[in-house]
């Protein structure tokens, strides 16, 4: 029989640990959110769903983005016990260079949109975190602030190629003379694809106020009043523009361009060239031939050719093709450090995140982000260290096991 008697104060109190109360909303959002994914819940109900189906969204039915997905769920992982991980070092060097954590910022188009911080908070998190930062073409923070934001981060200017060379020859000075560091050419876009959760909201940049974006408002009040009441919402490197993504990208991108073309761009930059948006073993090599210094195993996030190649499942053939000749990198649905941890394993230099901190900075901003960053860096070394590897030159393709 079970005896019982009543606890002592002394007892009761040291399990009475209330815990403290965050005034702060933002913040109160932020360290509950433990997961890229939770970041991704607060996003949605905190941004009009226009602009959250434009982060979140890809092209067509989304098969190539959900693919993307579901490799990095199945892979298995295959840990070796009995190593001394006490102090697990996840510092790697990208084009010569240190940095703190495998993986950058990736360029992503209308950040300003998401949160009027924009890219100005995107590069000041990466300036923090010791990690590369790529600004896009289609940025809304001009190539001058966003390097006068964050002195010392390590910036990388994504180009478009533009029917109008002239365009992209003044980019590319622009970006050499404000400090950047290196140039990433994307080659997957000769024309848009068809991203059918914005034609289905009637997204637009800037967006029209309609009855519907009027109504979501009403639901969303922080976001229009930072839109309404900071700086105009424009593409940085555009005079102005008044209509959808997709023919603005057929306006402006050049359809044309072939890999002869490199001869040009290396005429006007003569720093590191990545290129992004490689999918076959046989356009790695062409373009490691051409000198390309890192190439982008990328799909676009899934937003161009439905059902293109998963860029995880490519990656340890290119890998093998190109081997030292130039780095290889990954991106294309990787949300948690795990997915950086397996892209390195499988021959990846570095992965890159695109969508993670974009829902960080719909959740919270520039808070947002650093949270983003928070939970990718402790995720990548609780997932070395489970996995016994002390080190990034550690991780081979004997911890990962693809399906």
């Amino acid at each position: 029989m079970t005896h019982r008697q009543i606890p002592s104060w002394s007892e009761l109190k040291p399990l009475l640990r209330p815990k403290p109360v965050v005034l702060d909303p933002v913040q109160r959002r932020l360290d509950d959110a433990l997961t890229i994914a939770d970041l991704r819940s607060v996003a949605r109900r905190r941004t009009p769903r226009s602009v959250f189906d434009y982060t979140d969204g890809a092209a067509e039915a989304e098969i190539s983005l959900r693919r993307a997905r579901s490799l990095f769920r199945n892979l298995e992982f295959q840990p070796s016990i009995l190593h001394d991980v006490s102090a697990v070092d996840t510092t790697t060097h990208f084009l010569g260079k240190p940095s703190a954590q495998p993986f950058g910022f990736a360029p992503t188009g209308f950040t300003r949109m998401m949160n009027h911080e924009g890219e100005r908070a995107v590069v000041r998190v990466a300036e923090r975190h010791d990690i590369p930062y790529a600004l896009s073409t289609m940025g809304t923070t001009s190539i001058e602030d966003v390097a006068a934001a964050a002195p010392d981060a390590r910036k990388w200017f994504q180009l478009y190629v533009w029917k109008d060379r002239s365009a992209g020859e003044d980019l590319m000075a622009r970006a050499k003379a404000a400090g950047y560091e290196a140039l990433m050419l994307t080659v997957d876009v000769p024309v848009a694809g068809a991203r059918l959760r914005d034609a289905r909201n009637g997204f637009s940049i800037p967006p029209a106020l309609t009855v519907k974006t009027v109504l979501d408002a009403a639901t969303h009040p922080a976001w229009w009043m930072n839109l309404l009441t900071t700086e105009p919402l424009k593409f940085a490197s555009l005079n102005e523009w008044d209509g959808t993504v997709a023919e603005l990208l057929d306006k402006l991108f050049d359809p044309t361009m072939t890999i002869a073309d490199l001869e040009w761009l290396r005429a006007s930059w003569d720093g590191p060239l990545i290129i992004k948006g490689i999918q076959t073993v046989d356009d790695a090599r062409r373009v490691t031939d051409a000198g390309a210094d890192a190439i982008v195993l990328s799909n676009h996030g899934g937003r161009q050719l439905d059902r293109a190649p998963v860029p995880l499942r490519l990656l340890p053939d290119v890998a093998e093709a190109v081997g030292d000749r130039t780095e290889v990198w990954v991106d294309t649905g990787i949300l948690s450090g795990a997915d950086v941890v397996a892209s390195l394993a499988l021959g990846a230099r570095a992965a890159l995140v695109g969508r993670a901190y974009l829902y960080g900075l719909m959740a919270g901003g520039e808070r947002g982000v650093d949270r983003a960053a928070q939970i990718l860096s402790r995720e990548v070394r609780r997932t070395m260290a489970l996995l016994g590897v002390a080190s990034v030159d550690e991780l081979g393709p004997q911890h990962v096991r693809l399906p």
